[in-house]
């Protein structure tokens, strides 16, 4: 299972009602197959009435494997469906890596 699909997989756990993992490997310095960087949009209901640094712990609790191994940066981008609708749904851009070689 590549570490792309094992992140979707243990994000199921926070019934998102949107989900959206990207590998933004290639915008870094590391070989083009690489799976070291990811963005993550989530939204889902058990983020109501808690603030972001709650949000990004019940993440990391999830992904404690991939951060302590192959994954070097998660990007967390985590909404409730009303500040996701107040978003009109659109994702955050990423910016590109200063020291990265990637496009």
């Amino acid at each position: 299972m590549s570490i792309q699909a094992s992140i979707e997989d243990k994000l199921q756990a926070l019934d998102p009602t949107y989900l959206k993992v990207e590998n933004e490997s290639h915008m870094h310095n590391v070989p083009a197959d690489s799976e070291t960087h990811f963005k993550v949009t989530l939204v889902s209901e058990r983020f109501t009435g808690l603030m972001p640094v709650k949000r990004h712990q019940q993440i990391y609790a999830l992904l404690a494997d991939e951060l302590a191994g192959p994954v070097h940066a998660l990007a967390l981008h985590p909404y409730t469906p009303q500040e996701w609708e107040a978003r009109g749904g659109s994702r955050p851009d990423s910016p590109h890596c200063r020291g990265g070689g990637g496009s």
